[in-house]
């Protein structure tokens, strides 16, 4: 059985979006993720003491989404004695287990600097690790990463390469990004047609500058000869 996503607390950095991983589901407490479950919902009561207890009894039974619960518990200074370096060690531990989203939650304290000193080199490390292991949202990170030259070289053959990920796995901006770069030769070689298809991805999937560029390349390509 999958875990629901309701077994993992929101991140108090904002974007941070829920990945579960087959690891979790191979931990060696089998009923695992219906204790998340149980104590995520404790937790949502505001029954802060409970779910503490279960996270921290599943995080000694080697389960990373407990791990990275207790991690989120700490930087929101919701445990007696919160600790950023508590909330560190944990995120890594999860992350060291393999689990994607407390990779993630790394490379967003690393890009802001929350808990840990600001080190964009280090965030785009970590984002990488998750955008390998199948995060849509790391990979948008890696992709943008490389398309500015913000805490990795800067490089639009790697950038349309994360968006195209990023854009196969249904991330709206990526596809939208990916056919620009299509149309206007960016990292890639110029493609109206493949900018087409992306752009009529994005609107279909409810961007809402997208169609208008759909109709723009429509344009483009009925005026080319041939």
């Amino acid at each position: 059985m999958r875990p629901s996503f309701s077994t993992l607390l929101p991140a108090v950095f904002g974007l941070l979006r829920v990945t579960l991983l087959s690891t979790l589901l191979a931990q060696p407490l089998a009923a695992a993720p219906n204790e998340l479950e149980t104590l995520t919902a404790a937790y949502e009561r505001g029954d802060h003491a409970t779910a503490r207890a279960g996270f921290e009894r599943l995080s000694r039974a080697g389960v990373p989404a407990a791990d990275y619960n207790l991690a989120v518990m700490h930087l929101r200074n919701e445990l007696p004695g919160a600790s950023a370096d508590e909330a560190l060690r944990l995120m890594l531990r999860a992350a060291d287990g393999g689990f994607v989203t407390a990779m993630f939650g790394l490379g967003q304290l690393y890009e802001t600097g929350n808990g840990v000193k600001r080190n964009l080199v280090t965030s785009h490390q970590w984002y990488l690790k998750a955008a390998e292991s199948g995060s849509v949202d790391a990979q948008v990170s890696v992709a943008t990463a490389h398309f500015l030259g913000r805490g990795a070289a800067k490089d639009l053959g790697l950038a349309a390469r994360w968006y195209r990920e990023a854009a196969k796995g249904g991330d709206v901006g990526a596809q939208y990004l990916l056919a620009s770069m299509y149309e206007q030769g960016d990292g890639v070689d110029r493609d109206l047609r493949l900018a087409r298809y992306w752009y009529d991805v994005a609107a279909r999937n409810g961007d809402v500058a997208a169609p208008g560029k759909v109709k723009e390349i429509d344009l483009k390509m009925s005026l080319q000869p041939g």
